[in-house]
């Protein structure tokens, strides 16, 4: 394994020691190598595979096909955004949030279902509703809503229009829109080659046109006093937090921090 680890290092892959190991236990189907078996020529062989994707920089989740999001082991495949650490903080808002008053929540622009499913299994008794357009996408999250929370609605439809019957009804609005403007490619080839151009870049020459979209779907849905959560890229926080404003319809603006203190979400309460 320490061999592995030095090619992934050499690849510039970040983790390569934890990545080197989680391979191995992947292909060994164990939660620990002190319970793999010895290894085969046949595990070698499916080993140095993998070890080869993740050089190459395919992201460890399509290698392995799960991710981890907060409490939970997710499904991942090509064509769903992988969902990252900063995220999880997305997420705590809007539980927060629904632990208030607890009631109907709506995650727009869902993916894999990551933010709908830990809302589901950490507030027990909310109902759940998740929005996603992208087919292949829409395979991941069926996947994961079926294993993790099968009462999660799953919609397929766009942010734009999704869930008229429930305009003025809903408590929460949670959404990882696309936010990358045209011009700003991500340094990561993880991100850049692997994760599709619909779910990272968010149209119009500031990659806000989908959070504009969904600012007023949160709008139409959101009951009064109801709480929008939507996360944006660091540099976009005073941006966002003025469309916000524009709308006319929240008050109590604020921009939240990621894990590592950066700006990555807006809050706002409903008027």
């Amino acid at each position: 394994m320490a061999g592995a680890a030095q090619v992934l290092a050499e690849a510039r892959v970040p983790s390569p020691q934890v990545d080197a190991r989680l391979l191995a236990e992947h292909v060994a189907d164990v939660d620990a190598l002190v319970l793999a078996p010895a290894p085969d020529a046949e595990l070698v062989r499916r080993y140095a595979t993998a070890v080869e994707r993740r050089r190459r920089r395919e992201p460890l989740q399509h290698i392995t096909g799960r991710m981890h999001f907060r409490h939970l082991v997710l499904r991942s495949a090509p064509g769903a955004f992988v969902v990252r650490p900063e995220t999880e903080v997305v997420a705590q808002a809007a539980i927060d949030a629904v632990r208030e008053t607890p009631g109907r929540v709506v995650d727009l622009c869902s993916g894999s279902g990551a933010i709908a499913l830990a809302v589901a299994t950490e507030v027990p008794g909310c109902e759940v509703h998740a929005v996603e357009l992208a087919p292949d996408a829409l395979v991941v999250a069926r996947e994961n809503v079926a294993a993790i929370a099968p009462e999660v609605h799953l919609v397929a439809g766009d942010a734009a229009s999704a869930l008229p019957e429930l305009d003025g009804q809903v408590d929460v609005v949670v959404a990882n829109p696309p936010y990358i403007p045209p011009d700003a490619e991500p340094a990561e080839p993880e991100v850049r080659e692997h994760d599709p151009d619909q779910a990272l870049y968010g149209g119009g020459t500031d990659g806000l046109q989908v959070p504009r979209v969904v600012l007023a779907t949160a709008g139409r849905l959101l009951r009064p006093g109801g709480v929008l959560v939507m996360e944006h890229a660091e540099v976009q926080a005073a941006a966002v937090r003025q469309l916000v404003l524009a709308t006319g319809l929240f008050e109590d603006v604020r921009t939240g921090p990621d894990l590592t203190g950066r700006d990555r979400f807006v809050r706002a309460r409903r008027r």
